[in-house]
This record gives C-alpha cells, sequence and structure tokens, in this order.
C-alpha cells in the first residue's frame, strides 16, 4: 500500500499531471488526441505523464475499436483522503456534534 501512495504522491506532484486530471474530471473518456489540445506539450509528453498517471492507478483506460479511451479513477485519491485528511476532519466533526449536543442542553436548563 504504502508504494502505491508513493506512487499516487510522486503522480500529484507534477501540474501537469493535474491538469490532465482535472481535464477527465470534467469531461471523462477522453483519447490522447483530446488530451492534448488543451496543453502547450507534445503528445509524447502527454503519453508519459499518462503512463505515470496509469502507474499509479489514478487513471485507467478501455479501448473502443482503435481509440484508448482514459478515465479518472478517484479510488486512490480517496484512499489518501482517508488515510491523511479523513481522520483528522472527523474529529472536528466530532466536536462540533458535541458542542451541539452541549448547546442544546444549555438551552433546555
Amino acid at each position: 500500500m504504502i508504494a502505491d501512495e508513493d506512487k499516487v504522491f510522486k503522480a500529484l506532484a507534477d501540474v501537469s499531471r493535474r491538469k490532465l486530471l482535472d481535464r477527465l474530471h470534467k469531461k471523462n473518456g477522453l483519447t490522447l488526441n483530446q488530451l492534448c489540445e488543451k496543453h502547450d506539450m507534445s503528445r509524447q509528453a502527454v503519453t508519459k505523464h499518462l503512463i505515470l498517471l496509469e502507474a499509479a492507478k489514478l487513471v485507467v483506460t478501455q479501448r473502443r475499436g482503435r481509440e484508448k479511451l482514459h478515465y479518472i479513477n478517484p479510488v486512490p485519491i480517496n484512499e489518501i483522503y482517508m488515510r491523511w485528511i479523513g481522520k483528522f476532519e472527523q474529529e472536528r466533526v466530532h466536536a462540533l456534534h458535541n458542542l451541539k449536543l452541549a448547546l442544546k442542553e444549555n438551552d433546555h436548563e
């Protein structure tokens, strides 16, 4: 699991790869040509970024005839969220819940 997380963090560390993920988030199932359209990179550079995103399992592909469609996979990002963010957020939610209960209790007194 740790090696997978390292790949995800490495993939997310680059602004170009984050832009590719943003594009897929807006419109999933894009071809390589479609992904290249709005980038100031060569087709080869986009391909290299996609290879890293696929290795991190942030992008999955599906063949449709001669086309290769790219889809964002939110699972690795969710796993990072649950491990690194969610557990901290959970404490705040519990604190707010307890505050709400305490304020209700004070209102009834």
